[in-house]
This record gives C-alpha cells, structure tokens and sequence, in this order.
C-alpha cells in the first residue's frame, strides 16, 4: 500500500512538471508570435509588463509602415501629430518619385511649385533622350533651339550609323556629299571583309581590280592555313597551285 502511495505521488509530480512545461512553451509561443506579428497573439498570456511592450512595439511598427509605405498601416492607431507626419512624408516620396521618374507620379499631389519643379525636369531629361537617341523622346517639349540642336545631333548620329555600319542607317537623310563618303566606307569594309574572310563579304560589290585583289589575299591565307595545319585549309587549292606555279617554271 504505502509503495503505491508513493507511486502515486511521483506521476503526479510528473504530470504537474508537465502541465508546467507545457503551459511555459505555450506562453513562449505566443511571446514570439506577438513579437513577430506572425500567427495570433492572446495578449491574456502575456505579463502585465510584456502587455505594455508589446503594445508599444506594434505601435512603433505601424507607425513605421506608415512612414516607409512597406507593409500594413492602420491610420487609426495613429495620433493627429503622427497622422500629419505620415501625409507629409507619404508627400515627399510622392516628390521624390516625380522627380526620379521612378515608380508612379501622382502630380495631384504637388503643389504649384513642386509641380512647376516636376515640369522643369521632366523637359530636362527629355532633352537628355533626344540628344542621346535614348528613351522617349518628345519633340513638342522642345523649344525651337533645343529643337534644332537635336536635329543636328540626330542628323550626325545617322551619319556616324551610316558610316560605320553600325545602327540603322538612314540613307535618305544624307546629303549628295555624304551619300558619296559612306558608298565609300561601305565599298572599303566590303573589301576588307572580302580579303579576310570575317564578316558579310559581297562579292557583286568589287570592281575587277578588287576582286583580283581578294583573290589574291585568299590564295596567300590558304598557303598560311595549311602551313600552320588549320582545319580551314583547302589542299585542292594548295595543290592546284602548286601545279600552276611548277607549269609556269622555265625548263632548265
């Protein structure tokens, strides 16, 4: 009897380790989840001191997300002064995006001098892409000045682009003079890629003494190929070569 006495005191001091474990665990949990915001938060397990904190805590969070524009905000937590700063800042950034064109421009909230400011750097970075042929350019921005200078700019560009071969390329744009010089930039870089064999080779372009020209420059890259062992080496041309200079050799 009395080892079933003490039996039966020992699990009950078990169970009551337990329930205390379990009931510590639970309240741990709930700390966490109303620290974090994550998963309910049942303030009847908190401390009267942790009930303040985390008041306070969840307070300032909103406070910040109404501040940053990140995550929820409950204006109605918030105090008149705290109320106004968040319109003020929510203003500033809305300024900060008009200014930067980044992110989305509400112009209904500007003032008049914010706008007036918007408005100066908008036709100042548009300038900026008419220039530069980059982004959107809009010409009706442009005052009769600025207007010319583009085209001027644009005009250079084109024949830069034509020049080189690079970019598009409008032809109708050149003047006879200039029409004339990249015909012949154009003929010369044909020529090479011709000679070289790199890059798009026309030979319909090549007037006779050229096209010799490129014969020759492609029996001598032929003997250097097949000298040097490369797989772009065409023996039958090597061979035939040879077979042309020994018939052209005197006889001794």
């Amino acid at each position: 009897m009395k080892r079933f006495v003490i039996l039966s005191v020992l699990v009950g001091a078990l169970a009551t380790a337990g329930f205390g474990q379990s009931a510590l665990s639970n309240k741990q949990s709930n700390l966490q989840n109303c620290l974090e915001g994550f998963g309910p938060c049942n303030h009847s397990l908190l401390t009267p001191t942790q009930a303040k904190q985390i008041v306070n805590l969840q307070r300032d969070k909103n406070l910040w997300n109404c501040l940053s524009g990140y995550g929820d905000c409950n204006r109605s937590t918030l105090t008149p002064a705290q109320a106004k700063e968040v319109v003020e800042s929510a203003d500033r950034q809305n300024l900060l995006t008009c200014e930067t064109t980044l992110g989305l421009c509400n112009k209904s909230l500007l003032t008049p001098a914010e706008a007036k400011q918007v408005g100066e750097i908008e036709k100042a970075q548009n300038l900026v892409n008419c220039e530069t042929n980059s982004g959107i350019c809009d010409n009706s921005l442009l005052s009769p000045a600025q207007a010319a200078t583009v085209a001027g700019l644009q005009r250079q560009d084109n024949l830069l682009a034509c020049e080189t071969g690079q970019g598009l390329c409008d032809n109708s744009s050149l003047t006879p003079a200039e029409s004339k010089e990249v015909a012949s930039a154009s003929n010369e870089r044909n020529l090479l890629a011709c000679k070289i064999g790199e890059g798009y080779c026309d030979d319909s372009l090549l007037n006779p003494s050229e096209a010799k020209e490129v014969a020759q420059a492609k029996s001598e890259l032929n003997i250097l190929d097949c000298e040097a062992g490369e797989t772009m080496c065409n023996q039958s041309v090597l061979n035939a070569q040879k077979t042309k200079r020994s018939a052209t050799k005197p006889s001794s």
